[in-house]
């Protein structure tokens, strides 16, 4: 499961947005991660401008998981409904499990990824998107917002680091704590009946 979210910047205290507002140059950075849905862990997981798309972004996502690691879906919101995605995710022999957009249409067949998508484009208008996102599994996407719930209560919700590289390490540290806090904490259950 991917996706990403919005981290302030060190800076605005409190005070001076109650008395003057906030400045018309805010600036944040964005996380993208990429969440193990069987395990909890983050396996990958990238900072980048607040400008950068959340597709442009996926293929460098996918590198960070080691090619011998076998993905079964990907999964993520309507942002990754692009040809690019399509085309990364295929070539890690991945199902997609992202909804096609508001009055998509079909893409050629020898578009990467398009049979796919064609499939659940007919599906959606066939039966509703609704009925879609419970046959195709999208809704355990809310594993990877609840992620992003972790993150910015546990962690929170700026970055304290002032230079890039310095901002880019924070993120990795809060991504390990993470992912120590689940090694630890994240409870076995197993299905009796």
């Amino acid at each position: 499961m991917v996706d990403s979210t919005g981290v302030k910047l060190y800076g605005e205290g409190e005070w001076k947005v109650r008395k003057h507002g906030y400045s018309k140059r805010r600036t944040w950075r964005k996380v993208h991660l990429g969440l193990d849905a069987k395990t909890g862990q983050v396996c990958a997981a990238l900072m980048t401008h607040q400008d950068v798309a959340d597709a442009d972004v996926l293929p460098k996502l996918l590198d960070q998981i080691p090619a011998d690691e076998p993905i079964d879906t990907i999964g993520g919101d309507g942002a990754y409904d692009t040809k690019q995605c399509h085309a990364a995710i295929a070539a890690r022999d991945a199902q997609p499990s992202i909804p096609p957009r508001e009055g998509a249409m079909p893409w050629s067949e020898n578009t990467p990824g398009a049979s796919w998508r064609n499939e659940a484009i007919d599906a959606i208008a066939r039966s509703g998107r609704q009925e879609w996102k419970k046959r195709s599994g999208y809704h355990r996407r809310s594993l990877v917002e609840n992620l992003m719930y972790r993150l910015k209560t546990l962690t929170g919700t700026r970055l304290w680091a002032r230079c890039i590289g310095s901002q880019a390490t924070e993120v990795a540290i809060r991504v390990g704590v993470l992912n120590r806090m689940t090694a630890l904490a994240r409870p076995q259950s197993t299905r009796i009946a």
